[in-house]
């Protein structure tokens, strides 16, 4: 089964590009055969994220955003630049509200028919995937560190929810971002389900993918213009102390935080997991400010496939980290291994608990340490707790 990785030969920038799963005919395959066992019982019962770590519970609120400035990339003609924001936060107390949702039944019918799952993963109850946010509950007291969250190139910000849900419980406020036409399916509050337009621009019309990473650093400044400017798009705006904003992203999205950050100085700290970088760090590179590189160890261990992160690796100029997890996949560092076990669907050697495990940890202490002012002891080198985890020293 063909993961969801646009890989191969240029794997290093095709995994910027998507996540990791199979062919449809692979996949079918895969689900056809489970059904006959364990994958019935999935097929009628969503899959439920694992609980949160952290002390909060946690509450969950959309915001519909549109940049009516700037033009929109891929589609000129549209209203303006749309965003789709779900910000988790620590909330006030357990209870109150609605569950969270975690997508729209179309947004998932058109990513697992764009990634080829569309006979394995059925829409409804991918749709369905219990989460542990409760919507538009009021947050816990406190001015809170701002994480923003960019997803991989062709799927949407609910890819991240069990990091987003986590992070959220352990004190931190998390902007998750949709960006228009550059998932297969994003649902805006009327309705309509955008598709990914930057998809045919990539694969089929040359366009790089740096347009995509410079896209995705000016949306994350409107973004942090609304959440923290003088009139606020959120009500709860107050508890996010804009003197202490990371940025952490997948794939592309990824690649997209060290475009961010060179672009605005407000973002202090950034992660990329997994992404290949498409354009370089100017020569000034991050201004000292922090960075963690956390990836697969086949496609991202020094002199590996991905060229671009031993050639970013000098102009990260601050604090830094290179960080590879044994038998990983591009998929790990998001929801995807929990979707693969419950469906059905081949994964890497690496356990779905597992990742979701160790990304949680990694990404958590990092932002600790730089928004926080904690240790960090566990960024010191190996940690027997954790012995899938390889520190680099290029």
């Amino acid at each position: 089964m063909k993961r969801i990785v646009r890989a191969a030969t240029a794997a290093a920038l095709a995994c910027s590009l998507a996540l990791p799963a199979g062919t449809a005919a692979g996949a079918a395959e895969a689900g056809a055969g489970a059904r006959g066992g364990g994958a019935d019982r999935a097929a009628v019962a969503p899959l439920a994220l694992p609980a949160p770590t952290g002390p909060h519970p946690v509450g969950s609120t959309v915001l519909p955003l549109v940049d009516r400035s700037r033009t929109d990339p891929w589609v000129p003609t549209a209203d303006g630049r749309r965003l789709m924001v779900t910000l988790h936060y620590p909330a006030a107390r357990a209870g109150g509200g609605t569950p969270a949702p975690y997508a729209t039944r179309e947004e998932a019918r058109r990513i697992a028919e764009g990634l080829g799952l569309g006979g394995a993963v059925p829409a409804d109850v991918l749709a369905a995937t219990r989460t542990h946010g409760r919507t538009d509950v009021r947050p816990a007291p406190g001015r809170r560190p701002l994480v923003l969250l960019s997803p991989g190139f062709s799927v949407s910000r609910w890819t991240l929810t069990h990091l987003a849900e986590d992070l959220a419980s352990r004190g931190y406020v998390v902007a998750s971002v949709d960006h228009a036409y550059e998932s297969y399916g994003i649902t805006l509050p009327g309705g309509e389900t955008l598709p990914c337009v930057a998809c045919a621009a990539l694969d089929e019309e040359g366009v790089p993918g740096g347009v995509v990473t410079a896209t995705r650093a000016a949306d994350m400044r409107f973004v942090l213009d609304r959440l923290t400017g003088p009139r606020p798009a959120w009500r709860h705006a107050g508890v996010i102390d804009a003197r202490r904003i990371g940025m952490a992203g997948h794939s592309i999205g990824g690649a997209s935080a060290t475009a961010t950050m060179a672009a605005d100085r407000r973002v202090d700290a950034g992660v990329n997991m997994d992404g290949a970088f498409w354009e370089d760090l100017p020569a000034e590179g991050l201004r000292g400010r922090p960075f963690l590189l956390l990836g697969t160890d086949e496609t991202h261990r020094p002199g590996g496939p991905d060229a671009t992160w031993d050639r970013m690796w000098p102009r990260l100029d601050g604090w830094r980290r290179w960080l590879t997890v044994t038998g990983s996949a591009h998929g790990t560092f998001s929801d995807f291994p929990l979707i693969e076990r419950h469906f059905g669907l081949p994964g890497p050697d690496l356990a779905a608990d597992r990742a979701v495990a160790l990304t949680r940890t990694y990404v958590a202490a990092f932002f600790d340490r730089h928004l926080r002012g904690a240790s960090g002891r566990l960024f010191g080198g190996p940690s027997p707790d954790h012995p899938e985890v390889r520190f680099q020293n290029p």
